[in-house]
């Protein structure tokens, strides 16, 4: 009557948590999760049914079989998705061929006879199942997928970022007592040949713990984060063995056992399997018994004490993927407390003035203090060297300091040229009988080195960051208040010519044009200036170019500015093509006078314009050296940047501008598109 409850408040429970797990759209995991909970629930059933009607033993046990045999597929399913990334691609191309073969698990079951499996003469006294040999080899391998199953949760544990451990860790231990039950239960293949359900109760009675688990971690810790795995295959090995020695102590144990009453062998073996099952899952839990193994297999199966090569790509790796500062400390901090066993961190870095060490970021500790003083005894000897400050070392030689009562443990400074950057401070070991050693403070300086540079380049990137946004508006400031002086040079003409030609009509309706071109680019100008662009957004459409030269002297109305040539259409912007126009024909006439000629070509067979003046001429030097550079300039009130604005509006045409000048003898500017 205890085991049929037993089954109905399994079932309930079951269906409780089903219910809080498909109330979102569900992902992967959570469907292998319910369909490993359902057969496994399955087994139970049909197991309780068998020992309340021996009778038919072998009809329950035919349907009861082929839910076994769906063991291993669905909880190697549900290992492979939970906490992993999503795809098939993340999965290896060896845990991809051990599922495919747990698949065919089933097969067996249908092509072979029940009688087969196992033989039960006395099964409604003994509740004991003797197995032959398909039962004995079919056990056996459902004894090796759940193996690997439970391998599957440790390697998603361990390989974790710590902040996100305790989002998983109740879930896999629930799922972990499940796994870990059937391991136990079908060990007894491995002891006797034979499989005791009078052990069923015990099962249902863990089935309700361990869906509490499950349901815990789901409704307080959420959804288990995506990870991509990269498991120490080292430690990964040290959970086989760990296993497999388990199942050798049981198989002598069994054979040892022999020479004592069949109650005693019984209730050994339930003390024995179930204080196995608690270590293992302590074992595979526990962060001191994970620091312990990995101590003692470097100090007897490795000549160093870590791996340098992969602990020099494992951190290059985790200073890449950092998206921003915050997650770059954090990032640094939670390496520091995986590789070297510290139960939290926190980063302090110098301020401007380098008065204070301000609290950048913590790591699994609270924060302590928000600013450290920049001077003192301890941060002293953080300055004077490349050293590791062990605080406990310190307070024994009687220093005081703020940071020696604080709890922590170590320092490790942050140096870049001799100069203290900052400070990491480590708190607490998580396996207190660990002892550091020079590999450690080794590892601890180097890696301190590197993320040194990795922080000051990121802060140097933030400063090149804003310096470019400054450059960008000084840049377009510039090439505004040039535009403007070009206007404003125009609307000086127009006034001088008006002194003579005001009472001319044509004069007064070119003046109109004039100004009404130069309101119209003046708020262009405007508009430049409020979007910033680092390049000009040229607006191309298909214009003559005579028309365009034409346009840009018309306001000038200068009879020293010769113009020739029918032009040819051209894919380009207008206005921005009038400013270089504008600009080169400008030049030409400070430099020859107002009373000297300026000729302006354009190209009837080829898209070109060509400016020609007979001023004072450039050297060779200064054409190759200065000409086009930014603010190089030899006016007195010039800006230095006007012929750079024009190369920069040309070569965004896709053309380019050509120079012939010697001194005395004038220059010609052609700009070929």
């Amino acid at each position: 009557m205890s085991h049929l409850l037993l089954v109905i408040a399994s079932i309930t429970v079951a269906l409780i948590l089903f219910g809080l797990l498909l109330r979102r759209k569900p992902s992967a995991a959570i469907i292998a999760l319910i369909a490993a909970l359902c057969v496994a629930l399955t087994v139970e059933v049909i197991d309780l049914l068998a020992l309340r009607d021996p009778q038919n033993l072998e009809s329950y046990k035919r349907w009861g079989l082929l839910a076994e045999s769906l063991l291993p597929f669905t909880w190697l399913l549900y290992t492979l998705k939970f906490g992993r990334l999503p795809g098939w691609r993340n999965i290896s191309w060896l845990q991809r061929v051990v599922l495919a073969a747990a698949a065919f698990m089933p097969l067996p079951v249908l092509l072979l006879p029940v009688g087969d499996f196992f033989y039960s003469p006395d099964f409604g006294d003994e509740l004991i199942l003797f197995l032959g040999n398909p039962g004995y080899y079919f056990f056996i391998g459902i004894l090796l997928f759940l193996i690997v199953a439970l391998v599957n949760l440790e390697v998603t544990l361990m390989s974790s970022p710590r902040p996100e451990r305790w989002k998983i860790k109740y879930e896999i231990i629930g799922a972990g007592l499940v796994i870990a039950f059937f391991l136990v239960y079908y060990s007894q293949s491995l002891l006797y040949r034979s499989i005791d359900m009078s052990l069923a109760p015990a099962r249902a009675v863990l089935f309700i713990s361990a869906i509490g688990f499950i349901a815990y971690s789901r409704l307080r810790r959420g959804e288990a984060p995506s990870l991509r795995l990269s498991p120490d295959m080292a430690y990964r090995s040290v959970v086989v063995f760990i296993i497999g020695v388990y199942f050798l102590v049981i198989a002598l144990l069994g054979e040892g056992l022999r020479y004592f009453g069949e109650s005693t062998q019984r209730n050994f073996f339930i003390t024995v399997t179930l204080i196995g099952s608690v270590a293992v899952l302590a074992i595979l839990l526990s962060e001191k018994a994970r620091r312990k193994i990995r101590v003692f297999l470097h100090k007897h199966f490795y000549r160093s004490k870590f791996d340098y090569r992969q602990q020099w790509l494992d951190f290059t790796q985790c200073l890449t993927q950092p998206r921003d500062a915050r997650e770059l400390h954090q990032a640094i901090l939670g390496f520091y407390c995986a590789t070297f066993g510290f139960r939290g961190a926190s980063l302090f870095l110098t301020d401007d003035e380098g008065r204070f060490f301000d609290l950048v970021g913590f790591f699994e500790r609270a924060a302590w203090r928000e600013k450290v003083a920049g001077d003192g005894p301890v941060i002293e000897r953080l300055r004077e060297g490349d050293w590791i400050v062990a605080l406990g070392e310190i307070r024994l030689e009687g220093v005081t300091s703020p940071l020696i009562d604080s709890g922590l443990a170590f320092l490790v400074p942050l140096l870049s040229e001799h100069r203290l950057e900052g400070f990491i401070a480590l708190e607490g070991r998580i396996n207190p009988d660990e002892v550091l050693t020079y590999e450690d403070y080794d590892l601890m300086k180097v890696l301190a080195r590197q993320s040194t540079a990795a922080i000051l380049n990121l802060r140097l990137s933030a400063e090149l960051s804003a310096a470019r946004e400054m450059e960008l508006m000084g840049r377009v400031s510039a090439f505004v208040m040039h535009d403007l002086k070009n206007l404003v040079s125009n609307l000086g003409m127009v006034v001088d010519n008006a002194e003579n030609y005001l009472d001319d009509p044509e004069f007064q309706v070119d003046m109109l044009d004039t100004l009404r071109g130069t309101v119209g680019k003046m708020k262009g100008l405007i508009q430049h200036l409020r979007t910033l662009q680092e390049k000009p957004l040229l607006e191309r459409r298909k214009c003559n170019l005579r028309q365009v030269v034409d346009e840009a002297l018309g306001s000038l109305s200068l009879s020293n500015v010769r113009v020739s040539g029918n032009g040819v259409e051209a894919d380009i912007d207008a206005e921005e093509i009038q400013k270089v126009v504008l600009n080169l024909v400008l030049n030409a006439i400070e430099a020859g006078g107002k009373n000297q000629p300026v000729w302006v070509e354009v190209g009837d067979d080829q898209a070109c314009i060509r400016v020609r003046d007979e001023g004072c001429g450039m050297s060779e030097e200064f054409i190759r050296t200065r000409l086009f550079k930014p603010f190089e300039t030899t006016k007195k009130k010039g800006f230095g940047i006007g012929l750079y604005q024009c190369k920069h509006i040309v070569e965004a045409h896709g053309g380019r501008i050509e120079v012939r000048s010697a001194e005395g003898e004038g220059t010609e500017f052609t700009v070929m598109f």
